[in-house]
């Protein structure tokens, strides 16, 4: 059994916080070919691997003689932590900073049957191996030493901790008006597509060529939509051009016609705010809210996929020019 101090466990989380990190990141930036600084925080500790260690070292007390139930326990105490932890990142964040989706028996994305065998593994290379000569060098350290250092690490990490849970916040509301944003441009797209069949239906009688031209074009932009930013822009502007030469030859009522031609106005008017809203956002001039992205690279978003992307790819382009 493990007999610690309150001191000595919170010393024993911040050492494999920053052991994670070390693993993480070298993994990463191999992985990525450039290095990485892994991780929630900005400074070098990963909570979830802290977390994790001393899961390990708590389930595995009852099953110390026995490295069957150790590797049972690993296995249960840290998928329930895994996922808990990942269900409650992404409904604070609407971000996953780990996805699981494409491995095979996996579970709503947050855990896998194989990451969980590798867990149980880890709590026995934990509680076998790496704690034994860890756990000698922290009680060798003074008293009034370790209760400097832990309390300095407190302070630390608890202010990292408070500026990247803002960040993050941050990036979250960034993503949700960025799809609004985008949101609004399909109300605009839809709106465009009536416009086009109600005029349309004013010039078949009379321009019979100009008409057919139009309407080939208006089908071709409606088989071409994209979901992605770009292509939808494009279709946009490329309609409200259509609807301003289709309502050049209508004929129809004055007060009609100048009806649709307000409306035109003010589908124009809002295209261009939502485009300079997206742009705006797209921007992350939040120094923390970069380096989180560039941090994570395997963060992902279902909802917010295109959004998030879009924010990689920016924060990518101000690291170069940085």
């Amino acid at each position: 059994m493990y007999s610690y101090t309150i001191l000595q466990w919170i010393f024993f989380f911040y050492f494999y916080c920053f052991f994670g990190w070390c693993f993480e990141s070298a993994y990463v930036s191999l992985k990525c070919r450039k290095p990485v600084n892994r991780g929630f925080l900005r400074g070098p500790f990963l909570p979830l691997y802290g977390s994790g260690a001393i899961m390990m070292l708590v389930v595995s007390m009852p099953f110390r003689d026995n490295l069957f139930l150790v590797y049972i326990a690993g296995c249960i105490g840290a998928t329930v932590l895994e996922y808990v932890t990942g269900v409650t990142m992404e409904a604070l964040f609407k971000v996953r900073y780990w996805d699981y989706s494409k491995n095979s028996f996996n579970f709503q994305g947050h855990i896998c049957l194989w990451s969980s065998l590798a867990w149980g593994a880890l709590t026995i290379l934990m509680t076998e191996v790496l704690h034994k000569p860890v756990e000698q060098l922290v009680l060798k350290i003074p008293s009034q030493v370790l209760t400097v250092v832990t309390l300095a690490l407190t302070a630390v990490i608890f202010a990292d901790f408070a500026l990247s849970f803002k960040a993050a916040l941050d990036l979250r509301d960034v993503l949700v008006k960025m799809e609004k944003a985008k949101t609004e441009l399909l109300h605009i797209q839809k709106r465009l597509d009536v416009m086009i069949a109600l005029t349309s239906e004013e010039l078949v009688n009379k321009k019979e060529e100009l008409t057919e031209s139009i309407i080939q074009r208006k089908d071709a932009l409606s088989e071409g939509i994209e979901t992605r930013m770009e292509d939808l822009k494009r279709g946009i502007e490329e309609k409200l051009e259509s609807v301003k030469k289709m309502l050049k030859f209508s004929e129809g009522s004055g007060q009609r016609r100048e009806k649709l031609e307000g409306e035109l106005g003010e589908l124009s008017t809002k295209y261009n705010k939502s485009v300079e809203d997206r742009r705006r956002l797209s921007a992350i001039k939040d120094f923390f809210q970069r380096d989180m992205l560039r941090s994570n690279p395997t963060m992902s978003s279902k909802r917010f996929r295109e959004a998030l992307e879009e924010l990689k790819k920016r924060a990518g382009e101000k690291k170069g020019k940085e």
